[in-house]
């Protein structure tokens, strides 16, 4: 028999809640055997870490609920467990997410006092390799909705004989874009022809690169071998230093692709966006940070924000890349992450900013995006929160930050005021 499947509601439809206000989910049973819900354990956690209330509810007649409070800023995450102890307790049958007094909520420590003279040098290394671009026109054969659109696989180089990979498109007629610069999510696979050409159909020149130095296109098979083999767990890859770790490349890959995509004829001039989900978004923070060019950035779930929130107190639960688990001198690879956190290239973006995190995201933990999205300096920045979000896309859980993301794209590339959100309801 599947386990029950349980709806959890917080009070406030946004999860957002003030310091020391009452924050109330209510746990409904949406299928399955009511009669094996009458004690069904919860726990409370602050940041995912430290407990703040625990318990049994019983569901076996009608829904329940639990009551928290907290006196200072952070996460909420709330895990609604199987009573049956033979089911994996690391596997809830449900989760609740708030935020509490989300806009104080602050970096666990303070930037490294070089970060900006270390991407200053990495940038001039970056400059000093012409990308001497490669295009090959392919097709968009069985591509829904790609008709009228032009398309290339693109290679690029890139420092130390290392190269950029990735494939663009643009609309058939016209001769000036806006453009889109698309960074990918964790792990290892190719690029999806429908990730381009439906941004190019809105009007956008878009460049959509891979994260790693591989070509964009191969059998499943050759994926996985390097995911099995040279790019396993390619995160701590050189941790230790930050002249050695794996995103220093991948953040040189995303500028030399920016400085190629505004150097093409056919971009407009005047709009860049840098956007991507997961370590997408955490690849636009820097971009936008490290490229004067980007004009707006739109982000889902940023991975990697508050690298060092494991070691605040209270501590806070780490996100994705973990840094704080990887194998070696966790003095030295706690030195290095910082020089990656989106925490600390937020404040060096001056654009607009879209950010959204999912609020059940046990990957990239909304604690750390807000740290992230509050120093941003631009008033024009948007929060998007997304109470029913875990990290993936989960039953239109990400639905609030599609409409949105859809709403600015309408209004840069008409040139106009980018709309405000309509109200909750």
């Amino acid at each position: 028999m599947p386990p029950p499947v349980l709806v959890v509601r917080p009070d406030h439809a946004d999860g957002i809640y003030a310091l020391d206000e009452k924050v109330t989910w209510t746990v409904e049973v949406k299928s399955g055997d009511r009669a094996a819900l009458k004690a069904v354990p919860y726990v409370v956690k602050k940041d995912a870490q430290d407990v703040l209330a625990e318990g049994t509810l019983d569901l076996s007649a009608s829904s329940a609920t639990v009551t928290v409070s907290r006196p200072e800023p952070g996460a909420l995450l709330a895990f609604f467990n199987s009573p049956d102890p033979s089911q994996d307790p690391k596997k809830p049958l449900a989760l609740g997410g708030a935020l509490v007094a989300p806009f104080q909520i602050a970096p666990a420590a303070p930037a490294p006092a070089d970060f900006d003279a270390f991407w200053k040098e990495k940038l001039e290394a970056v400059a000093a390799v012409p990308p001497n671009p490669v295009l090959e026109k392919g097709t968009l054969d069985g591509v829904p909705n790609s008709e009228g659109i032009d398309y290339y696989k693109v290679t690029l180089d890139n420092v130390e004989g290392t190269h950029v990979r990735g494939q663009l498109a643009r609309p058939t007629s016209g001769d000036k874009f806006p453009a889109i610069l698309v960074v990918q999510w964790a792990g290892v696979y190719p690029l999806q022809k429908a990730w381009v050409t439906g941004l190019a159909k809105e009007g956008f020149l878009v460049l959509n690169i891979e994260a790693h130095d591989i070509p964009i296109d191969e059998p499943q098979a050759f994926y996985d071998d390097l995911k099995n083999n040279a790019l396993k767990n390619y995160t701590s890859i050189g941790a230790e230093s930050r002249e050695t770790a794996y995103f220093l490349r991948m953040f040189q890959r995303d500028i030399q692709a920016a400085t190629y995509l505004t150097s093409r004829p056919d971009w407009d001039g005047k709009t860049l966006i840098v956007t991507g989900t997961s370590q997408g978004g955490l690849q636009s923070f820097a971009t936008a940070a490290l490229f004067p060019k980007v004009t707006h950035m739109m982000v889902l779930v940023p991975a990697g924000c508050d690298v060092l929130g494991p070691y605040a107190q209270p501590p806070r639960a780490a996100s994705w890349p973990n840094w704080y688990w990887f194998a070696g001198d966790k003095e030295k690879i706690k030195a290095t992450s910082a020089y990656f956190d989106p925490v600390y290239f937020a404040s060096r973006i001056p654009c607009p900013a879209l950010v959204a995190p999912g609020l059940l995201d046990e990957t990239a933990r909304p604690g750390g995006i807000l740290a992230a999205f509050n120093a941003l300096p631009n008033p024009g920045k948007e929060l998007v929160p997304m109470p029913f979000s875990p990290h993936q896309n989960i039953d239109n859980s990400q639905t609030p930050y599609g409409v949105r993301a859809s709403a600015w794209r309408a209004a840069i590339k008409a040139g106009k005021p980018i709309p405000p959100p309509a109200p909750a309801p």
